[in-house]
């Protein structure tokens, strides 16, 4: 299933190309009054026939990009709020990758190594459990919605380097180059929006931290989340003992009941490792303590699981490119 509001905008652009897009949904088993509201659910297959059915009846190649175009971050509900109010743009990536499944169980948004291979360079991949590849105007239409959400997000362009799209050009190449503003490379392995690694430590503008945790919270006691991946279940684990407890392999083995060797080979096997997942979530924890609280550096030291306050400046200008202190002056705290 998906979230009706992923279509929302669709009638009426169906309607100015020409056709009748009330009468396209209904005949898709969709009520068009559904893409109206907030709860409303529709299968995703349906919403994919609504796209592929409408772009070969009125010759519009490009509909997936026309009606991302037109879409904002409110399409996504509730998750529209938590991550609006993140922090970073890693704060925002990281609630989009733990919680799409609000909008639409079949969705996924995951962080991947470049699939090219360059330094300095990471894979935003937009994908689905049950449509396997995308349906091209759902991959045009998801990935269009996830540039803008970031560029909306981030105030500008970000520094796109390119985009893959698992099937052959729809329209023009030229229409594909002008939408993303960068290079668009087709009939690649996965949908792909090729990003600079240093994104996620971009500032949010406007972020409410309050706002952010009440739409966690609703979140998390309102929808069921489905089985969490091993990276998400280490992250979780980690998060719950840094600086209280040991986060180290072994401990998190234990607690997987698995041995430290199987879970690397198996944190291998989805392309990243443990020490990475350690060090991203030092990362987040760092950077909402020392741009959201005026806690002593001292206590971020510990609560971020090391041991001097000096290892906590060199990753912080690892990270962010700044110390502790600028960090947080830039903060406002």
């Amino acid at each position: 299933m998906v979230r009706a509001a992923g279509l929302r905008g669709l009638t009426a652009l169906i309607d100015e190309l020409g056709g009748n897009g009330a009468e396209l949904l209904r005949r898709q088993g969709i009520d068009p009054a559904a893409l109206d509201t907030d709860d409303a659910v529709i299968r995703t297959l349906a919403a994919g026939r609504a796209l592929e059915t409408a772009a070969a009846e009125l010759d519009c190649p490009d509909l997936g990009l026309r009606l991302a175009a037109r879409q904002g971050i409110a399409v996504l509900g509730p998750l529209a709020i938590a991550i609006e109010n993140s922090a970073t743009l890693g704060e925002a990536l990281d609630c989009a990758t733990r919680f799409l499944f609000v909008h639409s169980p079949a969705l996924t948004v995951t962080q991947v190594p470049d699939p090219s291979g360059r330094p300095g360079v990471v894979g935003l991949r937009y994908a689905s459990t049950e449509l396997d590849p995308l349906p091209p105007q759902i991959a045009d239409n998801g990935l269009g919605l996830l540039h803008r959400i970031i560029v909306l997000l981030g105030g500008g362009r970000y520094g796109l380097r390119s985009v893959h799209l698992t099937h052959r050009p729809l329209a023009p190449v030229a229409r594909y180059t002008e939408f993303f503003g960068a290079d668009v490379r087709f009939a690649q392995e996965s949908a792909v929006l090729r990003v600079p690694a240093a994104l996620t430590h971009a500032t949010v503008a406007g972020g409410n931290r309050v706002l952010r945790e009440v739409a966690l919270d609703y979140m998390r006691t309102h929808f069921p989340a489905p089985e969490q991946t091993l990276e998400e279940r280490v992250r979780q684990l980690i998060t719950q003992a840094l600086g209280s407890a040991p986060a180290d392999i072994a401990a998190v083995s234990r607690r997987l009941q698995t041995h430290p060797r199987t879970l690397q080979r198996r944190l291998a096997a989805a392309a990243t490792t443990f020490d990475k997942i350690l060090d991203d979530v030092r990362r987040d924890t760092a950077h909402r303590l020392i741009t959201t609280t005026d806690l002593p550096f001292t206590q971020v030291t510990a609560m971020v699981g090391l041991t001097e306050q000096s290892a906590l400046s060199r990753a912080v200008r690892r990270w962010f490119g700044t110390s502790p202190r600028e960090l947080r002056r830039q903060a406002g705290h």
